[in-house]
Formats: structure tokens, C-alpha cells, sequence
């Protein structure tokens, strides 16, 4: 092989993937599609973001000899290829979903020749708002009127319009993770922490939460415990902004108080991992270093370069999520009278998570409603009392994945609570065991139902059980439901 020849290899293989092109012609096409339902096709802007996409283009054609985009359920393909967006550009990839689900349109295919012209003609027709029955008859008609034969449109099967908001919530769930996991290696790094994609993420969970509620309060049963601090923070966050909402704050709010549960436990980066798992007791050195993490979070908050895009609440639940509500707890404070609102919210969800999540220093594991119960008893010094009682509202005297025994002997798995007031006993549960103890794929029952001839309810709560002693996850419960 010449120099030359192995020059041109090199540069193949440290050039970017047809994984990152095929991204990048996407997020391309997405910025001239929504530009062109703006402007007109000879406007100045128009021109440079298709001369920008046909770019791409080429650099696909280089790559790859064909060129299609498919879509399947909630991902897109690129020649058998399932796309894997980035978070940063995960709202793209989602709006392209929806648009091209608007439009029926299951698979698009481009010829190697097309040129700008055709491109730009067809990407016009496609970004006309369609009201009519059939959008995607329409669109093949405008094509062939305007004799665009190098690009061609499948129709999307029936089934790909449904989509599972309990996959988008699972997939949602784990990408705020993900996205935790690279903050924290950005931050052990001393890189940029892109607070754009965070806040976009916090939205996100918001919707979700308005949608689609008791599916994510129910994922908060999921306890990974080799990322316990970023499976712990995603959960308080979720918590955070669910309880929020049943305080009365507003979206802006919301996503403020998402953001600052999301960063409550930053500092503990810094909390070397022996102190952190260590299965005994901590000795008195051990703790100071421990309680450390409070003021280590703020002050890591206070120095990211992106700081000003940060809510000042986020400061406070970082220093104050640990202490109680007589002002007790750390860090110490010797003139502070009160804590922040957000920090008093955070402080539930953080205690309520803790403790129903199994950890080697801590022999007891608390279920959900047991949870709750030891934290009543704790109301006015441990916790803020109108927060704690919406809280326990708002999880139900059967929190979401709990596990009850029923006086039919069946086990059931709660999966929904009932908000009126004479109705918290009774909340809707799956059917995981039948009355001789044999595991079922039970149906989702509401405890509320009565019986027309007795008058009597159908099935009652006889006690909650702990679902290690029956060797039950419940957390694989709501991820089954997201693989469905």
C-alpha cells in the first residue's frame, strides 16, 4: 500500500461512523423542515441550510451506496441500522417520529442522484400541515405531480402508529440516567456540563408525568444498585416533580424543582466509593467525611461554567436536603431560620427513596407503605407537615408497587391510586398470584368494584406483604409493561 493509500485509510477510519452521518443528515433534514414551514424556498436562510444538508448527503452517499430511513415502532433505521440519538439530540429525534407518524410516512428512500431541487421540493411538500384522512396519499400524489422519481415514501404499517407511552416513559427514564452518569464523568473531568439538555430532559419527564403518572411514580421501584447514586437521584427528581405538582407549582416551577432534585446529590462525586458502600457503621471520621457532601454539591454547582442557566433553588436543595425541618441535621447552620421550599420537597422524596432501597449498611429494607408510616411518625421534626401529608396523598396508603395480600387469598400488585379520600384503601392492583399461591399474568382489577348481589366489595387489602419474602421484583413488573 502507497503512503498515499494508507493516508486516506487512516482518515476512513478516524472519520466519523455512518451511525454519526446518518444522525447528522437527519438532524439536517429536521432543521430545513421546519425552516420551510416559515420561509419561502428562495429565502437566504433556506439556501444555506440545504446547501448544509446536501452536504450530509454526500457524505452519506460516500458512505453507504443506499440510502433508507425506516420506521419501527419507536426508532428509526438507516439501512437495517437502528439509529441510537444522543440526548442532546434526543427532542429531534422525537419530533421527527411524530412528524413522520402524522404523515404516515413508515419509510423514506432517497436515490444516490437526486439533487438539491428535488430534495428541497419534496422536503416543501412534505412540511404542509395535513388535515384530510389521508395524508400520506396526498403527499404521493404532490410528488408525482412535481415528477419526483428520486425519492420514494412506504406508507407506515398500522401498528407503528400506536406507540406505548410505557416504553417512551421506561426509555425516558433510563436515558435521564444515562445522561446523570455523563454529567458526573463531565464533572470528575473538569468538562462543560451542557444544562440545555438537562433542563430539556426535566421537560420532558414533566410531560411524561402529566400523560402518563403512575406508570413513572411506578418506576421508582426500579433500584439499580451498582448506580445507586444516579438511579437515586432520577427517582427523587420524578418524585420531586410529581409531589411539586400536587402543591400547586407551575411548569416553570416544576421544571426548577426538577432540575434541583436532579443535582441534589452532585456532591457525592467527590465521597470516595469505600465511605459510600461501606457495610458496617461509619466511624466518626468516616461520617464527617460523609456529611461533607451537602456543601461539596453546591459548591460544584456554583462553579459550573454553565452556572447562570441554573435555578439559584438548585444551590439550596444541594446544601439543605439534609436538614430537618426543626433545622437540625447538616450542615450546621448557627443563624439560618428556615430552608428552601424546593429543598423541604427534595428532602421527602430523598428519605422516601433511601430507605425502601436495599443498601449493605442497612438491615432493614422498608417497603413503601412502611415507608410512609415511619415517616408520619417523624411529621413536624423531621418533615415539612403539609408537604409530608401531600406526599402520602399522592402515593396512596398502598404506594405504587406495593404488594397486598387480598382477603380472596389472592396477591395482587398495586399499579394505581385512587385520590378520593375514601377510596386510599382501595387502589387498582395486577393479579400476580392466584388463592392457592400459584403466579399469574393477572388482570388489573379496581378495589373499589362491588359486587351487585351482596352489595359487598369484590377483594380488600387484607395486609401488605414484603415482596423480597416471596421472591417477587416488582420493578420487572413495569419494565415488562415497557417491553410490551
Amino acid at each position: 500500500m502507497t503512503e498515499e493509500a494508507k493516508t486516506q485509510a487512516a482518515g476512513q477510519e478516524s472519520g466519523p461512523s455512518v451511525q454519526k452521518i446518518a444522525i447528522n443528515f437527519l438532524i439536517r433534514f429536521y432543521i430545513v423542515f421546519k425552516v420551510l414551514k416559515l420561509y419561502a424556498e428562495n429565502n437566504q436562510l433556506i439556501e444555506e441550510q440545504t446547501r448544509l444538508l446536501m452536504e450530509e448527503l454526500n457524505r452519506l452517499k460516500a458512505a453507504e451506496p443506499e440510502i433508507k430511513f425506516k420506521i419501527k415502532q419507536e426508532s428509526i433505521f438507516f439501512n437495517q441500522q437502528r439509529l441510537k440519538f444522543s440526548l442532546a439530540n434526543y427532542h429531534i429525534f422525537k419530533s421527527l417520529l411524530e412528524e413522520f407518524r402524522r404523515r404516515e410516512i413508515g419509510q423514506l428512500d432517497l436515490s444516490a442522484d437526486i439533487s438539491r431541487q428535488e430534495l428541497i421540493k419534496a422536503l416543501s411538500i412534505f412540511c404542509q400541515k395535513r388535515t384530510g384522512p389521508e395524508p400520506f396519499e396526498a403527499i404521493q400524489a404532490e410528488l408525482a405531480g412535481q415528477q419526483i422519481s428520486s425519492l420514494s415514501l412506504e406508507k407506515m404499517q398500522a401498528s407503528e402508529h400506536l406507540l406505548s407511552p410505557e416504553k417512551s416513559s421506561a426509555r425516558l427514564y433510563f436515558l435521564s440516567i444515562l445522561h446523570l452518569r455523563e454529567i458526573s464523568d463531565r464533572e470528575k473531568e473538569n468538562q462543560k456540563i451542557k444544562l440545555n439538555t438537562t433542563r430539556r430532559l426535566i421537560q420532558s419527564i414533566f410531560n411524561h408525568l402529566v400523560d402518563n403518572e403512575s406508570f413513572l411514580l411506578g418506576l421508582t421501584n426500579i433500584k439499580n444498585h451498582d448506580e445507586y447514586t444516579l438511579n437515586h437521584s432520577v427517582n427523587v427528581s420524578l418524585l420531586a416533580i410529581a409531589l411539586g405538582k400536587r402543591l400547586g407549582l407551575s411548569r416553570a416551577e416544576l421544571v426548577d424543582l426538577g432540575l434541583s432534585a436532579f443535582f441534589h446529590d452532585l456532591g457525592k462525586i467527590e465521597t470516595p466509593l469505600e465511605i459510600l458502600n461501606k457495610p458496617g457503621q461509619l466511624t466518626e471520621e468516616e461520617r464527617k467525611i460523609m456529611e461533607l457532601h451537602p456543601s461539596q454539591g453546591a459548591e460544584k454547582l456554583v462553579q459550573l461554567k454553565e452556572f447562570r442557566r441554573l435555578p439559584i433553588s438548585a444551590i439550596h436543595v444541594a446544601m439543605e436536603h439534609h436538614i430537618k425541618e426543626d433545622l437540625s441535621g447538616y450542615p450546621h447552620f448557627k443563624i439560618k431560620q428556615d430552608i428552601n421550599l424546593y429543598s423541604r420537597i427534595v428532602k421527602v422524596c430523598d428519605f422516601f427513596d433511601a430507605i425502601t432501597t436495599k443498601r449493605v449498611y442497612r438491615k432493614k429494607v422498608f417497603t413503601r407503605a412502611e415507608a410512609l408510616s415511619l415517616m408520619l411518625d417523624q411529621i413536624g421534626a423531621e418533615f415539612n407537615p403539609i408537604i409530608l401529608k401531600a406526599f402520602v396523598q399522592m402515593m396512596g396508603v398502598f404506594p405504587i408497587g406495593s404488594v397486598v395480600l387480598l382477603n380472596t387469598g389472592e396477591v395482587g400488585l398495586v399499579t394505581g391510586v385512587n385520590q378520593e379520600m375514601k377510596f386510599l384503601m382501595r387502589p387498582k392492583v395486577k393479579l400476580i398470584a392466584d388463592a392457592e399461591g400459584n403466579k399469574i399474568d393477572g388482570e388489573i382489577v379496581d378495589l373499589t368494584e362491588v359486587d351487585m348481589a351482596s352489595q359487598k366489595y369484590k377483594r380488600t387489602i387484607v395486609k401488605e406483604i414484603n415482596p423480597d419474602e416471596y421472591g417477587l421484583k416488582v420493578a420487572d413488573y413495569f419494565l415488562a409493561q415497557a417491553e410490551a
